[in-house]
């Protein structure tokens, strides 16, 4: 801001510090022109170096450093001028004690950085107003801008760019991983859309775990699974699973076999310490899964109405059972039980049979198994469970395993891509009976690896080494 010169009224000469008699015009000693001191202003303002505002009356003028020589001063430099120093070439003072707590002290400056600079404070004011333009030498960068102070409370909270870090109990954004995902699914910080919960879903229960993932096509998991531990009465322990893949062509395939899942598991997981048979207790679980997915189709008429196209809820399962020296294996449709043995010099076996137009067609000897499952209508499914199924067939078979292995419970979104007992087994990892969670992680990638057409989804039972031979019950 420039000013007219007028005559200035100082107690001492701003370039040789002699005193200074009211009414002079010029310094006695040194011939100073005292009227090219700026006077100070009408309204007052009050010069803020780090955020102090010294007293009006305590504001003292800076003295120039040195003459040019002919009796006149140096040129006076406004603090803005000079980064981290004030007009008389003085570092700047650290804020005092007494400093109001909302006004902030600037960060020390690194070199070669322009310093804070300074604003005016206009009371009554939010906003601060910089000195003068300042030097674009010094602002090749766009951080703290020569001629600006460190801003008051309501200006320092507009500087937080970065959002503020999530509570640990909240969900955080899998892209930018700092902010918070609100109710609807997507980042208040980003905007991006997170990933739905069944995209991928991971669980361990004891020794037993299972993996289901979307895939890379399908636009959603229509998978679900149901994993859990429990006693027989005579305390032995009891592993169960059961797996459900959603019919695609039908009406809300991703209901009906969460459905299905979740009935069958507390079915098996309630009948088996009251003492029922496991193959008894896996059979009564698929009635309980169908009738559960039967339910979903129970709509209000206008509801059927509007979307009369519409058919019935429907998906497949498959479950297993292992207790002491017993796996029991239970089925609708075509998803799939191997048995994989820890010795891998011994033969893995397929314990299930397909309910599919290519099983009908080798089981009558129209076409082998190659040509079978080459031909587009192969997964044609000729069993499941839903309202419009033509009749529910539970299939239900116990074995008698005289070794210890593996026990995996799958969609056919793993076996297409492993579909011999030989194959699977080579997939299965050699440590899967001591790491369930992890062999079923890599089954989930070796069907990625292979295309993920399909969601993927399986479940991994350690059978214990038996105490008695094997059998068939």
């Amino acid at each position: 801001m420039s000013q007219m010169p007028q005559q200035a009224a100082v107690s001492k000469c701003p370039s040789c510090e002699e005193p200074l008699e009211p009414g002079d015009r010029f310094c006695g000693a040194c011939g100073y022109d005292l009227s090219v001191v700026p006077a100070r202003p009408e309204d007052s303002p009050t010069l803020a170096i780090h955020g102090v505002v010294p007293a009006p009356d305590d504001v003292d003028w800076p003295v120039a450093r040195d003459s040019d020589g002919h009796g006149h001063p140096a040129p006076v430099h406004a603090a803005a001028e000079l980064p981290g120093t004030d007009s008389g070439g003085s570092p700047l003072p650290p804020p005092p004690p007494a400093a109001p707590p909302s006004a902030p002290t600037a960060p020390a400056a690194p070199a070669g950085a322009p310093a804070p600079g300074v604003r005016f404070d206009r009371p009554g004011e939010p906003e601060e107003y910089p000195l003068q333009a300042p030097d674009p030498r010094l602002t090749a960068e766009p951080a703290p801008v020569p001629g600006q102070a460190p801003a008051p409370e309501p200006a320092a909270a507009s500087r937080q760019s970065a959002p503020a870090a999530p509570d640990a109990a909240e969900k955080v954004c899998v892209a930018c991983r700092a902010g918070r995902v609100d109710d609807d699914g997507y980042c208040e910080n980003c905007g991006h859309a997170q990933p739905r919960e069944r995209d991928h879903m991971e669980q361990e229960s004891g020794p037993i775990a299972a993996v289901s993932d979307r895939g890379l096509r399908h636009h959603r998991n229509e998978d679900a699974f149901s994993v859990g531990c429990t006693a027989l009465p005579d305390g032995a322990p009891a592993s169960v699973a059961i797996v459900c893949d959603g019919v695609s062509s039908a009406t809300r395939p991703d209901d009906a076999s969460l459905a299905a899942s979740r009935a069958a598991g507390e079915t098996l997981l309630g009948a088996l310490p009251r003492g029922t048979h496991p193959q008894q207790a896996m059979h009564d679980a698929i009635l309980a899964a169908s009738q559960a997915v039967n339910a979903l189709a129970d709509e209000p008429a206008t509801a059927r109405e509007q979307a009369p196209h519409q058919n019935a809820p429907a998906c497949t399962l498959v479950g297993a059972v292992v207790t002491a020296g017993l796996l029991v294996v239970g089925w609708v449709g075509d998803s799939r039980v191997y048995w994989v043995p820890a010795d891998r010099t011994t033969p893995p076996a397929r314990l299930t049979e397909d309910d599919s137009w290519a099983a009908q067609m080798v089981a009558a000897g129209l076409m082998n198994e190659a040509e079978a499952y080459a031909d587009e209508r192969a997964h044609a499914i000729t069993g499941w469970l839903g309202a419009d199924a033509y009749e529910l067939e539970p299939h239900t078979a116990s074995f008698k395993p005289d070794r210890p292995g593996v026990v995996v419970v799958c969609t056919d979104g793993l076996w297409n891509y492993a579909e011999s007992a030989e194959e699977m087994a080579e997939a299965v990892p050699l440590d899967a009976a001591s790491r369930p969670l992890h062999g079923a992680r890599v089954l989930v990638g070796h069907a990625l690896d292979g295309g993920g057409h399909d969601n993927v989804t399986v479940a991994l039972l350690p059978f214990p080494a038996p105490s008695q031979g094997a059998g068939s019950a």
